[in-house]
């Protein structure tokens, strides 16, 4: 079960091994993918399919998934499970509010001279989504990447998710679709499915950016297709971070560590506190909690492995120490939360207080769910509307505005060598 760990040079070496767990590299998926990736680059639907009898399910019901049989599962939805439409609907009210926040409008600068410049921002063409299928199914994060890509512009979304096992789509996810307007649905999963996405086929269009999460073959196939298309992000294990003073109480505190744990073996639920009684207090409710939820087995592997408590003699260094973990979440459980938000600067979503526990990000707040990992929080931004964009400038010179900057331009231009840029200003200029 977790450790609890004092800090006096014993957590740096806990925290590289949690570190060291998203950077090895699996050769044999990587080969087996790139496989995929050739065949289906060659040989297009046949192989989707293909790969889809093999790995999914050899009764797919659709390929192309109609879109009357999108609408049946919300209708059927509405009439068994109203309660679960009514908080996805809610999910995406308040996911739609915060990311249209988040647009970006263009500009145009003109200037006394005549000249004109300005920036453009238009949405990306296509954009693939990527949902898993079968247990590993998650309705929210269809919510999470089609909407601010429909804010963003995007003029089509298009969802690739394996079939069950009986061949049919999972309805939950098809609702999600339906709800936030994806606009097309086909049933293939794994390398195969991002390989189309990818490259095109005859019947999946080419896209221009593929978000959305995946087993390892999904996230490999990802990484190797990425120069070809954009993606959002090359993801790791899930991670949560927990700074806790003593004021925090131990339930709150173990069950948000074990939210986390129960994603993946992977998973790292960590702790920073100041106080040995609530790392102890904390270590006893997760054992009892444990016991009664559904994907123990998992929890407890996480937790032996890379969960931890570490026991730090202030803040100061608490906040130190996340800032180099730079974490996918983080939760701030102390008396001031809103004191440390200029103090965390390396963090994927912050939770602040003891009623914001990271799941209400994950379905519901409105801040996406799709977030940096293994520390490239440092660097990277949680998905959004910007991640679905494209900006272009224009500029427009007058005879005189260019003539007046002509003898800078061909100074700079032959200072590096390169005279046939200067030649293209000298010739306007000696013809002026």
């Amino acid at each position: 079960m977790i450790r609890i760990i004092k800090a006096n040079g014993d957590e740096k070496r806990f925290l590289e091994d949690v570190e060291k767990r998203a950077g090895e590299v699996n050769a044999e998926v990587e080969k087996t993918v790139r496989e995929i990736l050739a065949d289906v680059k060659a040989n297009g639907d046949k192989a989707v399919k293909a790969y889809t009898a093999k790995f999914d399910s050899p009764n797919a019901q659709y390929y192309r998934v109609p879109d009357e049989a999108i609408q049946d599962a919300l209708t059927e939805a509405n009439e068994n499970s109203p309660d679960f439409v009514n908080a996805m609907l809610n999910a995406v009210e308040n996911i739609t509010a915060f990311h249209t926040r988040q647009k970006h409008e263009g500009f145009c600068v003109t200037e006394e001279n005549g000249v004109i410049m300005g920036q453009r921002i238009r949405g990306l063409d296509k954009v693939g989504l990527y949902v898993p299928g079968g247990t590993a199914a998650y309705p929210s994060s269809v919510l999470m990447n089609a909407i601010p890509a429909k804010i963003a512009g995007v003029k089509e979304v298009i969802m690739v998710t394996p079939p069950l096992k009986d061949g049919s789509a999972n309805k939950d996810i098809l609702v999600a679709a339906a709800l936030c307007g994806v606009d097309r649905i086909y049933l293939a999963g794994g390398a195969q499915a991002i390989a189309a996405l990818a490259y095109g086929t005859e019947e999946i269009p080419r896209v221009s950016k593929i978000v959305g999460p995946g087993n390892i073959f999904v996230a490999t196939a990802k990484k190797l297709v990425y120069g070809t298309v954009d993606i959002d992000m090359v993801a790791g294990p899930s991670e949560i971070l927990v700074l806790a003073d003593d004021s925090a109480n131990p339930v709150y505190l173990a069950a948000d560590l074990l939210s986390q744990a129960e994603h993946d073996r992977l998973a790292s639920s960590i702790m920073i506190t100041t106080s040995m009684e609530i790392a102890e207090q904390t270590k006893a409710e997760i054992e009892r909690q444990t016991a009664y939820l559904s994907r123990k087995e998992i929890i407890e592997e996480s937790l032996n492995n890379y969960g931890g408590i570490i026991v730090c003699d202030d803040m100061d260094y608490a906040v130190e120490i996340a800032n180099k973990i730079a974490p996918e979440h983080l939760e701030c459980i102390v008396r001031e939360p809103m004191e440390y938000i200029g103090r965390l600067d390396n963090v994927g979503s912050l939770f602040l207080g003891q009623y914001s526990p990271e799941p209400l990000g994950d379905y519901y707040a409105g801040p996406n769910h799709v977030l940096p990992t293994s520390g490239t929080a440092r660097f990277y931004s949680p998905l959004g509307v910007d991640s679905f964009i494209k900006r272009s400038s224009y500029i427009c010179y007058t005879k005189d505005a260019l003539l007046d900057a002509a003898d800078d331009i061909i100074l700079i231009a032959n200072r590096e060598q390169l005279t046939a840029h200067s030649n293209s200003i000298a010739v306007r200029k000696n013809n002026a």
